[in-house]
């Protein structure tokens, strides 16, 4: 499966039961989100320290409503913690990482 290079191109391969391998982390973190699988989402970025590893990883904290960590890896990727809703937050982060 090709890499999604959209918002509805991504949301089509929900209809999978996995993300396919070959997707970097970062993607494969924001799949398992939007499946609602908080936990498998976390592990594909829990290892990882990069820029938009640690802005996926922020989120995530940010969306379990563990702040302080989340500040952590937001500081991490450079960011600051949004004030907009997590949806926006989703979309901001999926189009940057697609």
């Amino acid at each position: 499966m090709k890499i999604p290079v959209n918002l509805q191109e991504f949301e089509a391969t929900l209809r999978n039961e996995y993300p396919p391998s070959q997707w970097k982390p970062e993607l494969q973190a924001m799949w398992w989100d939007a499946k609602g699988d908080w936990y498998r989402a976390h592990e594909c970025v829990d290892h990882l320290s990069d820029r938009w590893a640690s802005w996926v990883h922020a989120y995530l904290h940010r969306k379990e409503g563990d702040l302080w960590n989340a500040d952590y890896w937001y500081g991490r990727a450079g960011k600051r913690r949004p004030s907009k809703p997590l949806q926006e937050e989703f979309t901001d982060l999926l189009n940057q990482i697609l």
